[in-house]
């Protein structure tokens, strides 16, 4: 049960990602949001919701920087609309504490063949609005997610399937276009979530209409989970209820209200009075203040999270691969892990950290070198500098990480404008290419490098589908297709090394860090922990 005051929760390691054959938010943008070394296990206990303490019911409050931007799992991709989604909707395979698949709304599955898939469904489920849970609802959200109409940033996860067969009323096959062992772990990622079928033929007859998808779903967002929607006062909260008919073990509270408090303060503020039972994030800055505080407690947690600097490169000065090597060589990841996130979290050599399957120390590592970004300034033309902006939304921490940059750049020539919008305009901006230079994250929840590699980096998924870099690059492509189709792992993992020098001598963004999951809960808290992608795991929590 969570009762340390400062716990640091749920570290698993590469041995444990391999473990999972190969198995495989965007954002991790609601500023919510690990490293070189492998860590240790902690030996703090917590309750991961198989048994907890305290009493059955009671409003559970949970104070969150960002709203949701939609509660369509397969239109949106931001973890603040994500940590909604997982407790509305379920996934047909799900990922415990340590990132190792077990069932969700398969019971079992197995590749039959090199290319074909069979999950063997539960049955007796039932979606919110009554339809029944069945292989005819898991082949119409897939083949919604591939539909070009829906236009689903979440696509570049199932692409790879080419067909989704009803075997039967609770067995659906897969056939994909080539052999694909993280097909499991990609069915795992709440991208995956299934609604009722009832809902997306309503959204569909509502988009010939003019509407937008996922504009009924986010009136209606029926799914097969232990809670059920109730309310959204955009900005303000979003309120679930518990699900009396849930299929399986219902959950413990009676609502979940999730509060949106912007201000880090004013989170820790209700967390200290009672007024927020939850609050996420927790600044490394304010960890101080929460540890020493009687009666509430610090969750800490290794992330499957990577926190960067992306460049706009259809924009002078950053369509030249030396000027965006040069501003990765200029920034001082150290200076960010010390003095952002308090020592928390670990540089980044790439993409991935080491709770994804393709990490790898064997890569050549851009090092903290000014001197060299200058030359290569020079080199493009650019000896005497140039103006440019940053964007970013409004996280401190992603603040503070835009001001350190900000005097990294000035020490070479670069002037700086740090902006700071909006989380729903941000998104849509950086979609459409608005930006000069961004700071964003993604939650690398599949832990397989095939899904943050696709969604930063495939020439498919440029803009709003997360590739905000509008990096365009045949040769890459090719490399990821061939990744992803490799069936020996160690053959793979060599190309994904190679993936990643890659990206390093592109330099499409500057790769930050890897942060911790920094989170804050009361005493009266029972049952609560986040995954590693920072989703929170509500049905067994109790408050007392």
């Amino acid at each position: 049960m969570l009762r340390s005051k400062s716990l640091k929760a749920g570290m698993f390691s590469l041995a444990a990602a391999v473990a999972l054959a190969g198995c495989a938010s965007e954002p991790d943008e609601g500023g919510e949001n690990t490293g070189a070394e492998t860590p240790e296990n902690n030996e703090n206990e917590q309750n991961d919701g198989d048994e907890a303490a305290g009493g059955e019911g009671g409003d559970l409050v949970v104070a969150v920087l960002s709203d949701a931007s939609s509660l369509d799992p397969h239109t949106s991709s931001d973890v603040p609309s994500g940590n909604i989604q997982t407790n509305l909707y379920e996934t047909l395979v799900k990922y415990d504490d340590n990132m190792e698949l077990e069932p969700g709304l398969a019971e079992e599955w197995e590749a039959v063949e090199e290319d074909v898939w069979h999950f063997q469904l539960v049955e007796g489920a039932e979606f919110h609005d009554g339809t029944p849970f069945n292989a005819e609802a898991v082949k119409v959200n897939i083949e919604r997610i591939l539909d070009d109409e829906i236009a689903s940033p979440r696509k570049i996860l199932f692409e790879i399937v080419e067909e989704v067969n009803v075997v039967d009323d609770y067995t659906v096959e897969f056939v994909t276009e080539d052999p694909f062992a993280p097909l499991p772990a990609h069915m795992a990622h709440y991208a995956a979530s299934i609604l009722s079928p009832e809902v997306i033929e309503e959204d569909y007859a509502n988009m010939e209409d003019g509407a937008q998808p996922g504009d009924y779903v986010n009136e209606h967002p029926y799914g097969t989970g232990y809670f059920k929607f109730e309310s959204w006062d955009t900005g303000d909260e979003i309120v679930l209820t518990k699900n009396e008919d849930y299929w399986g073990e219902n959950a413990k509270v009676d609502t979940v209200t999730f509060s949106v408090v912007p201000e880090d303060l004013t989170r820790i503020g209700e967390l200290e009075t009672g007024a927020a039972h939850i609050i996420d994030p927790v600044t490394p800055s304010d960890m101080g203040r929460v540890e020493n505080t009687d009666g509430i407690n610090v969750y800490q947690r290794n992330a499957a999270s990577i926190t960067y600097l992306g460049f706009n490169v259809e924009k002078e000065p950053f369509d030249d691969e030396r000027v965006r090597q040069a501003i990765s060589l200029a920034l001082n990841k150290e200076n960010m892990l010390d003095g952002v996130l308090e020592g928390t979290g670990d540089a980044a050599l790439g993409p991935v950290n080491n709770t994804n399957f393709g990490y790898s120390e064997n890569v050549d590592q851009l090092e903290y070198d000014p001197e060299r970004a200058q030359e290569l300034l020079a080199e493009a033309g650019y000896e005497d500098g140039f103006e440019t902006t940053i964007w970013t939304n409004d996280s401190r921490e992603r603040m503070d990480v835009a001001e350190l940059a900000q005097a990294d750049l000035a020490a070479i020539g670069v002037d700086i404008e740090i902006e700071v919008v909006e989380w729903g305009a941000y998104l849509d901006q950086t979609g459409a290419g608005e930006h000069d230079m961004f700071i964003l994250g993604l939650s690398l929840g599949t832990g397989d490098a095939d899904y943050p590699m696709h969604m930063l980096f495939h020439s498919e998924n440029v803009g709003a589908g997360g590739n905000r870099s509008f990096f365009a690059d045949e040769e890459f492509d090719a490399m990821l297709h061939e990744a992803r189709v490799e069936q020996d792992e160690d053959t793979r993992l060599e190309m994904y090394e190679e993936a990643t020098n890659y990206l390093l001598d592109k330099s499409p963004m500057a790769f930050l860090y890897h942060p911790d999951h920094i989170m804050g809960y009361a005493d009266s808290v029972d049952g609560f922990w986040a995954d590693p992608s920072g989703l929170y795991q509500l049905k067994d929590v109790t408050i007392q």
